[in-house]
């Protein structure tokens, strides 16, 4: 179990300035000791701590920590939709509010971690994530349909994704099919969605996203594809807080929508910004065959088409990778 002091003291060092052992240990009414424990406690979640003699210790570099009502206010008006819980530290974010849904948690409940240690992604890959480094949460939306009518949910979701970053100020943005998104073929964020319920109904899905805020290279190097961030395509630090409201008020529009017309609704828009659209591509089955094709789009159910050498054929989310020919 993490040091109940650890994120209390990194909250302190998020300026980014050095702090001494003696000021820290003042202002927590604590030793020196105590201090020294839970920031060994840091360096064993991952997170980098610099600690010189005479100075104390300090973050690499500055960082936004999370806080609740700035999230709401990021939101604006559908703010009361939601409801936000803050954490520290969680191994998933997707895990835990699968639990918390089995066990009944509210519709659009939003669960965020500062730091996501256990994320996963798509076939069971893993979510690379440091503190300051990634925007990792997870929204729990209750269906009165089953499972069997949200095919396409995560292109619904990639739509939201979409919306929200243009409002930022990202406008190069585009789609992969099923849950990435791209900015000049190179990952910025990414989905995963996890069901619960029945195939007729009700259902709830687990809606994880991942968004990279920025890289250090010694992650970007254990990404298996090449990847971005908000920091390198803006040019500055943008706060958590601010997407994140600005993210769960587009998903609430697109569910909404997705709730009362299916993917159909957002479908012209999702091939509008799909990367492949047209496009040359390479299919790698689960056997470990590769299949070329060129994308002819999606079905209404958020089926991949693409046109092969034996005709078009379809494919779903959990049989194959898409990667580009120019990859």
């Amino acid at each position: 179990m993490t040091n109940s002091l650890t994120f209390p003291i990194l909250k302190v060092l998020a300026d980014g300035r050095f702090h001494s052992g003696e000021a820290l240990a003042q202002h927590f009414d604590v030793t020196r000791a105590t201090i020294w424990n839970a920031l060994q406690d840091a360096e064993a979640l991952g997170i980098e701590i610099f600690s010189v003699r005479g100075r104390g210790y300090k973050l690499p570099e500055p960082i936004v920590m999370l806080d609740k009502q700035a999230i709401l206010s990021s939101i604006g008006e559908q703010r009361a939709w939601f409801n936000v819980e803050v954490h520290d530290h969680l191994e998933s974010t997707n895990t835990y509010l699968m639990k918390k849904a089995a066990s009944g948690a509210a519709h659009a409940t939003c669960i965020v971690a500062s730091l996501q240690t256990k994320g996963r992604g798509r076939r069971g890959r893993a979510w690379q994530a440091g503190l300051g480094n990634s925007l990792t949460f997870s929204l729990l939306w209750r269906f009165q349909s089953g499972a069997a009518a949200l095919s396409g949910l995560s292109l619904a979701i990639g739509v939201a994704l979409i919306r929200a970053l243009n409002e930022i100020g990202i406008q190069a943005a585009q789609l992969k099919w099923p849950n990435d998104v791209l900015v000049n073929y190179q990952k910025l964020a990414g989905i995963l969605i996890e069901l619960q319920g029945d195939m007729d109904g009700p259902s709830a899905a687990v809606i994880g996203i991942g968004i990279n805020l920025k890289l250090p290279e010694h992650l970007k190097r254990h990404i298996d594809q090449a990847a971005t961030d908000m920091k390198t395509l803006t040019g500055q630090d943008i706060d958590p807080n601010l997407i994140l409201g600005v993210l769960l008020k587009h998903l609430g529009d697109v569910l909404k929508d997705f709730e009362k017309d299916g993917f159909e609704i957002l479908r012209e828009e999702w091939l509008h910004y799909h990367a492949y659209q047209d496009k040359p591509v390479r299919l790698l089955m689960p056997d470990g065959r590769e299949l070329q094709g060129q994308v002819n789009g999606v079905g209404l159910d958020g089926i991949l088409l693409v046109q092969t050498a034996q005709g078009e054929q379809r494919f779903s989310a959990g049989e194959i990778s898409l990667r580009g020919s120019i990859a």
